[in-house]
């Protein structure tokens, strides 16, 4: 696998092994792992410090996982942030989990303690893997991502083609039932494919005459951005959303990760590079 593409732009962080990044915090920058340029936007509710839309990126020992997580926490603000440290110390927890339904299943649990809190939440976990550049999808109850194939020029949901039995209970938000059983499926991307992962709000945005976007109207406007120009796919598409609302604010926490994949290989390490992560790897066993 060799790179085709390189960002215009540095980007704002590069994740280095053992790496766990974000919160739910306002963002708005690149993000750098093997095999795909990432742009992130997160903006809380009415500019707080602090929403509950969660947003983390995680890089194993040997950069040979990447793990993309996005969840959105019924609640703004304060309210949200243990929630979201918990999150962090699962996601350290897991970090070189290949399954990625174990740290899903891990996060129900938690949701579940806060029940007399009323919190839930819908959350979709994404896993890359470079050597074979497939993207393994696990969806809590969270709107599909939206994929660019490269190849065909054709945009589609990214969701699982396999149907649960009837009498399971599969894939629900977090928080709702206690043992709920997590499905993943994986899709094999090629360069210059493109996904869109995104919270509720994006789909929720209203127009001055009170209809709103829904799933099919999102993927309508992804359809016309440049995708020749993954940097600008981000930025082009809110402001896409900013006219649909006629340039009204939206009434949620906003979340949009965008995932252009570069099928670059994942650097080798150094012996220096090695003990730096034996030293780290020894930190999260007591952690």
């Amino acid at each position: 696998m060799t790179a085709s593409r390189t960002t215009t732009k540095p980007p704002t962080h590069s994740l280095q092994c053992l790496d766990v990044w974000g919160g739910n915090n306002s963002f708005d920058g690149s993000i750098s792992v093997p095999g795909l340029d990432v742009w992130v936007w997160s903006q809380p509710y009415q500019s707080q410090a602090h929403g509950g839309d969660i947003h983390y990126i995680s890089m194993c020992r040997c950069h040979s996982i990447s793990r993309f997580v996005i969840a959105d926490v019924s609640g703004h603000g304060e309210e949200v942030d243990e929630l979201a440290r918990q999150l962090r110390k699962l996601m350290r927890k897991h970090i070189n989990t290949p399954d990625q339904t174990q740290l899903v299943r891990s996060l129900n649990r938690a949701f579940d303690r806060l029940k007399q809190e009323s919190r839930f939440a819908t959350a979709l976990l994404a896993t890359y893997y470079p050597p074979t550049d497939h993207l393994i999808i696990c969806n809590a109850g969270h709107p599909p991502p939206i994929w660019f194939n490269k190849a065909s020029g054709v945009w589609r949901f990214l969701t699982s083609d396999v149907s649960s039995p009837a009498d399971s209970v599969t894939d629900l938000p977090l928080g709702v039932i206690n043992k709920t059983t997590y499905t993943q499926f994986a899709v094999k991307l090629g360069v210059g494919d493109i996904v869109l992962v995104y919270t509720d709000p994006l789909i929720e945005s209203m127009n001055p005459a009170g209809k709103m976007l829904g799933s099919q109207g999102l993927m309508e406007l992804a359809a016309g951005l440049d995708t020749d120009d993954p940097q600008a796919v981000c930025q082009n598409l809110l402001g896409k959303l900013t006219e649909y609302r006629n340039g009204s604010p939206p009434d949620d926490d906003q979340t949009l990760l965008v995932l252009s994949h570069n099928a670059s290989d994942p650097p080798k390490l150094s012996l220096a590079e090695k003990l730096r992560v034996m030293t780290k790897m020894l930190r999260f066993e007591g952690s």
